[in-house]
């Protein structure tokens, strides 16, 4: 019976090497955690409150982005552009929406012969997303975040 005491004790000492836990540090789940992060997706898109009755994520997107150039178009036939040439061109503008829901015109790439006709492009462009709506931004992750868009603007001037 002493034995078997005995070989019961030694394989119960030698069994715990079997349950140790590994023990992991916050700095190694967090650097394995940004790995498999995509940056270039967010949760939920910058969105104004006529597009918050869409549920899919790219409608949302799209409803945001359809709003934007509809207000630059809707405001830049408001204005009376005078102009020596007929102007059919595509504007691609860059624009930041930030943290707290601010948009701004990071570029504009405008074609040389629209910028010599209507000089004042860029000034328009910006006053035109003076009037937009409150902008809720993006989210990723439960968090406020800054993205970026690219938007074609149709410019067609006689």
């Amino acid at each position: 019976m002493r034995y078997f005491f005995v070989i019961l004790l030694v394989f119960m000492l030698t069994s715990c090497e079997y349950f140790k836990v590994k023990k992991t540090s916050s700095e190694t789940i967090l650097k394995e955690e940004l790995e498999t992060f995509n940056w270039n997706d967010v949760d939920v898109y910058p969105t104004f409150a006529q597009c918050d009755s869409v549920a899919l994520k790219e409608e949302k997107k799209q409803c945001f982005e359809y709003a934007i150039i509809e207000r630059i178009s809707d405001y830049l036939h408001e204005e009376m552009i005078v102009v020596t040439k007929d102007i059919n061109d595509t504007i691609m503008l860059q624009f930041q929406v930030s943290k707290s829901g601010d948009l701004t015109l990071v570029n504009a790439q405008i074609d040389t012969l629209t910028s010599q006709e209507i000089p004042e492009i860029s000034n328009l462009l910006n006053k035109s997303l003076d009037a937009l709506p409150k902008i809720f931004p993006a989210i990723k992750r439960g968090q406020h975040v800054t993205t970026e868009f690219n938007l074609p603007v149709i410019i067609n001037v006689d």
